[in-house]
């Protein structure tokens, strides 16, 4: 592909070069720590760290504004800016940028998906697959002049600022949907007093009942998959553990059946509560929103009777999610039998009004959720397009006035 006239060809190493300062955590009278688990895959800056004195044998220094990169399966994408001084893992490589070049620019570059494959290319090693700094530094490129480095650097900034902002929404609202649940379904709306039970104390006029006993409980079942009519051009929801959870609403799942498929399976209506009874996510829950689905055998579904709001029940399973998952038998796999599921016993309002009263309160601190989780992803797919164009000379910024002060070095 041609470059702007007034870029060059050349190489990551004409961008910044490797830093080899090793030490002893002991010895190296800092109090950051950073390891592969500490650098969140695609993120630019990292926002938690571990101590040097839990970690022994040598590690490598770095400084501020050093870029430090995973070298340990490259496919996982972990880049970052560094914002303090500190030590790091040794399967991390630390780059420090040459000429002034932004931080930004160097990581934003390591996070290409032209990069990203390269970099898997030169790996060595099957079950622990690592490149190197001799292989990547290698790695061609196309270098426009500073101000346009300074200036995709600063675009690239002030996206990952809009992610950030969202996700700092995200996690407030997740912590009020926290203490809202443990408010609710602890002392109720009523003020009443509480009265203490068998599963902890609650408002005076709630009752406690089996979940068996408050709706029809479903397990679902997996059509045999060498009929392809029952799942190719499917359009109905087939839901699975890891389709539950991301939100409490089951708005997609990934994997559709056909209307063959939902024939021979164990059909679900609109807001049945899907509660996942078997393997490693046993307890995640959440409420269908289609007139037909069905799930897998891991996941037990209540379809509520007339007498109880399908949302509160959602967010009361949800509350109790422990607890209810408590009763697992032990084994490799962990199971929660229907029969086990049905006789768990939870509390409940007698009052319908309340139910949908704290149902409507939790499912208003939902649409919040959603709402940011949906502005995140769009900012995360606006990201991942234009790193790419910019970095390329696609998408040219030479003659924005844009304000670098930020990110330049």
């Amino acid at each position: 592909m041609d470059i702007p006239q007034d870029w060059k060809y050349g190489t990551l190493e004409n961008l910044c070069s490797l830093k080899q300062d090793s030490c002893m955590p002991c010895d190296s009278g800092l109090n950051v720590y950073v390891g592969l688990e500490h650098i969140e895959s695609g993120r630019f800056f990292v926002k938690s760290f571990g101590k040097p004195d839990q970690v022994v044998s040598s590690k490598n220094r770095f400084a501020i504004n050093d870029v430090l990169y995973g070298k340990l399966r490259p496919y996982l994408d972990k880049a970052t800016i560094m914002e303090v001084d500190g030590i790091c893992s040794t399967d991390i490589i630390v780059l420090t940028p040459k000429n002034r070049i932004p931080p930004i620019f160097v990581v934003g570059l390591l996070h290409t998906d032209e990069f990203i494959q390269y970099a898997k290319q030169t790996t060595n090693g099957v079950n622990h697959p690592r490149t190197s700094w001799a292989s990547l530094r290698e790695f061609p490129i196309q270098i426009p002049p500073l101000s346009d480095q300074q200036k995709i650097a600063a675009v690239l900034f002030k996206i990952q600022q809009a992610i950030e902002i969202q996700e700092s929404i995200i996690e407030k609202m997740r912590e009020l949907k926290k203490s809202t649940l443990h408010h609710v379904f602890t002392h109720g709306l009523r003020g009443e007093k509480l009265k203490e039970t068998e599963i902890g104390p609650i408002p005076n006029s709630w009752l406690i009942r089996k979940i068996g006993a408050i709706g029809k409980i479903v397990t679902g079942t997996t059509p045999p998959t060498k009929h392809k009519e029952y799942y190719e051009g499917g359009h109905n929801q087939f839901i699975a553990p890891n389709d539950i959870g991301k939100t409490t609403r089951i708005y997609s799942t990934e994997k559709k059946i056909t209307d063959k498929g939902l024939e021979v399976s164990r059909i679900l209506p609109n807001e049945s509560i899907c509660f996942v009874c078997i393997g490693s996510t046993i307890g995640k829950v959440g409420i269908t929103v289609e007139e037909k689905a069905t799930t897998n055998q891991q996941i037990n579904a209540v379809i509520v009777n007339d007498d109880y709001d399908p949302y509160f029940v959602t967010y009361l399973m949800d509350y109790k999610s422990e607890y209810i998952a408590s009763f697992t038998s032990p084994s490799p796999v962990p199971i929660l039998s229907k029969g086990k599921f049905e006789e768990i016993k939870i509390m409940l309002s007698s009052d319908m009004e309340e139910q949908q009263e704290i149902a409507r309160v939790l499912m208003t601190i939902d649409q919040k959720i959603d709402l940011h989780t949906a502005k995140k992803s769009t900012l995360q797919d606006l990201f991942k397009t234009l790193l790419n164009k910019l970095m390329t000379g696609e998408i040219r910024v030479n003659d924005l006035d844009i304000d670098v002060s930020e990110v330049s070095a």
